[in-house]
């Protein structure tokens, strides 16, 4: 357990603002709910360290910062700064596709190479079809690396292409026949995207998700011909400064890390007021957004049984707790730990975003919405309800 360094800043309830106005009261206080994020997050914070807190309770939105964005400055987290997502990005790109399956743009069974036409024919690659690189179900490795130790570098598309059509579909890699986490796989998703509708995923991403949702704080890094992306200067100066396990800082503010390099790779950035936003039209609470809410009910729906407890959906995981399902999504880097997670049927949900690389944001995350959704007032309004 680390220890409350003297240059934490004591956290603050920054915003409450009503998304829905018809919904039950609750019997917590936003001062107790505060002391219920507080009593989690605290005994995790640095020097180096802080945390910004988006919790949805009941159509209802409340904002908590810890910490410094940056020791150097005396910094604080507010709920504008820019955190690197990390894999979270991961359930933009599963909506995108969710989104296009529900106007019939494309099918979960379509092939990737119907429409990533370099895949050589009589490859095993082009076997695997964007439902299963969605759900982690194509058999690629996390990433081409592991199979090309000799690889130096990230890999550019060519690279990738190459890498692609050289793999090979074993029986420990069978396509839809096992769960393997694969960063790969959801590079080779947005590539397809890319190609259906002949838009960068960055486009993509900004016309057909962010923008409906008023999300204008949440960003991809701006290519750089061949070097590795930059966020623009305005989005830059608003990052956090990202620290290692042992409070070291780790590259300058906005950096960008993968084993992949071109357009569209870059992990994606967004604040705690953006991130918030993105919770509420999951949860199904925001007004006038039905047709994007719809796809992304159809990306949490379960596609692979891993374990009577584990759930693998598109990019989400449905984890069962007791009589409670939670369905979540985490990442993380050496310099950043992040997790949105959500209770549907007590329509609750957090967001968590750390600056910090090691944080167990996932466990805090778990264990701030079990708390309220197991308390008794939750219980009471909301009854004891099943999957």
């Amino acid at each position: 357990m680390r220890g409350i360094a003297a240059l934490v800043i004591a956290g603050s309830l920054i915003a409450s603002v009503t998304l829905s106005a018809a919904v039950p009261a609750r019997a917590e206080t936003d001062a107790e709910i505060e002391q219920i994020v507080r009593r989690q997050v605290q005994p995790m914070l640095i020097a180096a360290g802080g945390m910004a807190v988006a919790l949805n309770i009941d159509g209802r939105t409340l904002l908590f910062n810890y910490g410094l964005a940056d020791v150097a400055r005396k910094t604080p987290i507010t709920s504008d700064s820019l955190f690197n997502l990390a894999s979270v990005g991961k359930a933009f790109t599963a909506i995108l596709l969710a989104q296009a399956v529900k106007q019939g743009e494309v099918a979960l069974d379509d092939r990737v190479a119907k429409y990533v036409t370099e895949l050589r024919e009589g490859g095993d690659i082009r076997s695997v079809t964007l439902g299963q690189l969605a759900s982690h179900t194509s058999g690629l490795e996390r990433t081409p690396h592991q199979s090309e130790p000799s690889h130096r570098g990230p890999y550019t598309l060519p690279d990738f292409i190459r890498y692609l059509n050289a793999w090979k579909a074993d029986e420990a890699h069978t396509p839809g026949k096992q769960d393997i986490y694969s960063n790969s796989g959801f590079v080779l998703l947005a590539l397809a995207l890319e190609r259906r509708f002949g838009t960068p995923y960055a486009q993509l991403l900004q016309t057909r998700l962010l923008a409906p949702l008023d999300m204008t704080s949440t960003v991809l890094p701006v290519p750089r011909g061949n070097a590795r992306g930059q966020l623009a200067p305005e989005f830059r100066r608003r990052a956090v400064q990202g620290y290692n396990a042992d409070a070291k800082p780790v590259g300058e503010p906005g950096n960008e890390q993968g084993a992949f390099n071109w357009p569209g790779t870059g992990q994606i950035y967004s604040s705690s007021r953006d991130m918030a936003r993105f919770l509420a039209a999951n949860l199904g609470t925001l007004a006038d957004k039905g047709e994007l809410q719809a796809a992304m009910a159809l990306a949490q729906e379960g596609v692979f049984t891993v374990n009577p407890r584990f759930t693998q959906a598109l990019a989400w995981q449905r984890v069962k707790n007791d009589d409670l399902l939670i369905v979540d999504k985490n990442g993380g880097l050496n310099n950043t730990a992040t997790y949105i997670g959500m209770i549907p049927q007590r329509r609750l949900g957090i967001v968590i975003l750390s600056n910090c690389g090691g944080e167990p944001a996932t466990r805090i995350g778990r264990q701030i919405m079990l708390a309220l959704a197991r308390s008794p007032a939750t219980v009471s309004e909301h009854g004891n309800m099943g999957d």
